[in-house]
């Protein structure tokens, strides 16, 4: 079993004005399979390289199982790394680049042997034992190097980045390989990752970063249905969510560039300001439950739909792209903002600044608070 407590960790480096790593308290579950994401910068492999002991903790600590772990020299954590540039041999055979490091840790021919011949079993690599890895594929020399690290039984594994070299059909083949490693083996997995898709179809939880802190941590549909800020909010969810930047007024009218939205039977009486306060209402593109031409209804969509529980908002088409189970619109509204929906019908990309109403239920709109970027209500 390994439970992993990270409390209050800072890093900074030598010469440095700021911390790197800014107060990370984190818990990780025996077995549990965590991604860490982030914009480039954020922190998230340095936190990997803290763990694993290849950089020193300016302060705080990381215990495993109730003991402290970052004080143990880094050859003697029980931990394996795959790295995204594979770090193979390339002089070495497929067997002996597994078994390396079990020589060098003078594990007997007998013991390395049957290692080596298990992972490479559940990795499908039997057949390639003999190449070296200038004969295999990418997907083949990083199931290797997964290999090379499963071989060690470690308590932990981290990856950092190790689907990024991949093309894409490969990054879908080898990430399942990942998946039902993880699960052969039921240790835990901290996996460092830029693509929140990745993330997503992957981890149990995740750990969102940004400039070394912690934004949120939790399961991926948590992240998804309950963003604790706007950066989560748009960071999770591909295409990204749209956002309109305005004023709500404390009888819930939502101004934006000009338009006024009536959200009074929409907002929880308590977002409601005394004044007037700038917001960001944001809603996801894959949420958009109609599009249609505006003037469809003989009635104003602003002021009869909204009360029926749905957003609606006007704006022009730019783009339309097909993509075989879905189309995403590319649209701009009067004010200048670009919004991108989804929609499972085929929208031809014709009679371009044609305008449209888009349909979004109330349930599906976010708030946000314009200085802070905390959620004030979701849905």
């Amino acid at each position: 079993m390994s439970k992993i407590q990270i409390e209050h960790l800072y890093k900074r480096y030598d010469n440095a004005e700021n911390d790197t790593l800014k107060d990370i308290n984190l818990e990780i579950d025996d077995k549990e399979f965590v991604a860490i994401i982030g914009p480039s910068g954020c922190g998230k492999s340095t936190l990997l390289r803290c763990f694993s002991g290849l950089e020193e903790v300016t302060k705080g600590k990381i215990n495993v199982d109730g003991k402290r772990f970052d004080n143990i020299p880094p050859q003697k954590r029980s931990i394996a790394m795959v790295f995204q540039d594979y770090a193979l041999y390339p002089h070495m055979t497929v067997y002996n680049n597994m078994a390396f490091n079990l020589k060098l840790s003078k594990f007997s021919k007998s013991e390395i042997d049957s290692r080596v011949k298990e992972a490479a079993q559940k990795l499908n690599l039997t057949d390639y034992l003999a190449r070296k890895p200038a004969q295999l594929s990418g997907g083949q020399r990083q199931r290797v190097a997964l290999g090379r690290a499963m071989v060690r039984a470690p308590e932990v594994f981290l990856m950092d980045e190790p689907l990024s070299n991949l093309d894409a059909k490969l990054r879908v083949s080898t990430r399942q390989d990942i998946i039902e490693l993880h699960k052969q083996l039921g240790t835990v997995t901290i996996y460092v990752t830029h693509d929140q898709a990745e993330a997503m179809a992957m981890a149990d939880k995740i750990l969102i970063m940004r400039d070394g802190v912690v934004q949120q941590y939790g399961k991926p549909e948590e992240l998804y249905d309950n963003p604790r800020n706007l950066f989560v909010a748009r960071f999770i969810g591909s295409p990204s969510m749209n956002i309109l930047k305005g004023t709500l007024s404390n009888k819930g009218i939502f101004n934006s560039g000009g338009v006024n939205y009536d959200l009074s039977e929409f907002v929880k009486k308590e977002v409601l300001p005394t004044d007037k306060r700038k917001i960001v209402l944001g809603f996801r593109p894959e949420k958009v439950t109609q599009v249609k031409k505006s003037g469809d209804n003989d009635t104003a969509p602003e002021n009869s739909a909204q009360k029926e529980g749905f957003f609606v908002l006007s704006a022009s088409k730019n783009l339309a792209e097909y993509m075989g189970g879905h189309t995403l619109v590319y649209l701009k509204t009067k004010d200048g903002v670009n919004i991108v929906t989804q929609t499972p019908k085929r929208i031809p990309n014709d009679d371009s600044h044609k305008k449209l109403d888009l349909y979004i239920r109330n349930s599906n709109i976010y708030l946000f608070d314009a200085k802070s970027g905390l959620t004030l209500q979701n849905g």
